[in-house]
């Protein structure tokens, strides 16, 4: 029963992510573009072989990422995304850029193979078992001396006082948008309290699922509001 329900979940996200693709595609978020840029300078860009960019979307990571390596693979639960992704590929004349469908929970890359393996706003919809383990599995992943960068939300279930003050800045932010920011307070309050679809962890339990994989100079940066950039490079 845990399966189906499991496998129900990943064909649901399939569908959502599909149908969303085109109006993320076209949605303009000044918040989600620092992050982007964060996660592309933590990145370190250099002539590498192959690198990783885990739910790659329609490429906002990747494809600025691509001329540094002689092989990208993007992957994506959402056929839709794949298939802009491929399109814009095709448009900028990139041969280097794979575009993969699957779930994340599934993906298996031969080890020491990944010189880089990136993400962006995609593993706090992951449980927190689901982010550890994928984490472990991309840490083995990885040549000596490769990195992981992890772009997300990061923070927890308001337990300290660093979360309490990103909740407590998001709740400011949406207050003063008036109607639909307080509808966005009445939904993201059952998404938080409830933790459905969304699902982000703390500054420090990202630390410590890094460590948990055997990653080393880890650091974090915070971005704006609630996001942050983590990096861990193997040994």
């Amino acid at each position: 029963m845990g399966n189906k329900l499991k496998e129900f979940g990943l064909k649901l996200q399939s569908t959502v992510w599909s149908r969303r693709a085109e109006t993320w595609e076209a949605m303009e978020n000044p918040g989600l573009e620092q992050v982007v840029a964060a996660v592309i300078d933590h990145c370190d860009p250099k002539e590498r072989d192959f690198a990783v960019d885990l739910g790659c979307g329609s490429g906002q990571v990747l494809l600025p990422l691509a001329g540094s390596f002689g092989r990208i693979v993007g992957v994506d639960i959402s056929p839709k995304m794949i298939e802009l992704l491929d399109e814009k590929s095709k448009r900028f004349g990139l041969t280097n850029v794979e575009g993969m469908v699957a779930p994340l929970q599934k993906l298996s890359f031969p080890p020491a193979s990944v010189d880089l393996v990136v993400s962006n706003y995609v593993l706090h919809h992951l449980s927190d078992d689901e982010k550890a383990a994928l984490i472990r599995s991309a840490a083995k992943w990885l040549k000596p001396g490769g990195m992981i960068v992890i772009g997300d939300m990061m923070f927890g279930r308001g337990m300290t006082s660093e979360d309490r003050a990103i909740i407590k800045s998001k709740v400011t932010q949406f207050l003063k948008m008036g109607p639909p920011g307080w509808w966005r307070i009445a939904k993201n309050a059952g998404r938080f309290i409830f933790r459905l679809q969304e699902k982000p962890i703390s500054q420090a339990a990202w630390t410590r699922i890094f460590e948990g994989a055997g990653l080393l100079d880890i650091s974090i940066t915070p971005v704006v509001n609630e996001a942050a950039v983590i990096v861990g490079r193997c040994s």
